[in-house]
């Protein structure tokens, strides 16, 4: 596991950096897809969780959220507008056919959502907003003191900053209202849900323009 700021450690991913997993002070953020139950847990065994959170609603971050939710006996808490999606894993798909036949594939297990999480709300010392586009109920997370986002797939760091792929993306212009919103926080610090964390809180605004 590896630390990046007070309370925020990035779990070690395979590869790295491709699907990325976080542990904010006892809350863990995003699980990836069901074949990374095992390494998750392998690096969370002897530390206490108080609740699971997903950025939204799709497999790759949702993947093995009831079976660690199960393991570790805590809640699951999702953006509102995912909450539905994700308890009966069936992710809202983006228009167009490849979207539609990717829908079609084996989801991860269902699993209850126990919180539904709105603009505004707190969780392990960061602030919950409201970044639909990606998914319906897309959330980012923002600690305003120090200037970390975790903001889940409303960027891409794959190679470089960049929007998340149209066609995984349910409304791209919603997206693009998210992306401009959050690049104007000038993060410090920003973590993705696909890429290496970057500290230049220049780079997303000349991305947004």
């Amino acid at each position: 596991m590896r630390p990046l700021a007070p309370g925020v450690h990035q779990l070690l991913g395979r590869p790295p950096h491709m699907m990325n997993a976080y542990l904010v002070e006892d809350v863990l953020v995003d699980a990836g897809t069901p074949a990374a139950r095992k390494r998750i847990a392998r690096q969370l065994d002897g530390r206490r969780l108080a609740a699971h959170v997903v950025t939204h609603a799709h497999p790759d971050h949702f993947g093995s959220s009831h079976a660690l939710c199960e393991r570790y006996d805590v809640p699951l808490w999702a953006g509102s507008r995912d909450v539905e999606a994700i308890q009966d894993a069936r992710p809202v798909p983006a228009p167009g056919l490849l979207p539609a036949l990717l829908a079609k594939m084996p989801m991860p297990d269902p699993h209850p959502v126990a919180r539904g999480l709105a603009e505004g709300d707190e969780v392990a010392g960061f602030t919950v907003l409201d970044a639909p586009g990606h998914s319906p109920g897309h959330i980012a997370l923002w600690r305003d003191h120090d200037g970390v986002l975790i903001c889940g797939d409303v960027f891409f760091n794959v190679l470089r900053p960049a929007p998340p792929p149209r066609f995984l993306t349910h409304d791209v212009e919603r997206n693009r209202e998210s992306m401009r919103r959050l690049a104007e926080l000038r993060p410090k610090l920003v973590l993705f849900g696909h890429g290496r964390p970057l500290r230049d809180p220049d780079r997303l605004r000349r991305l947004v323009g």
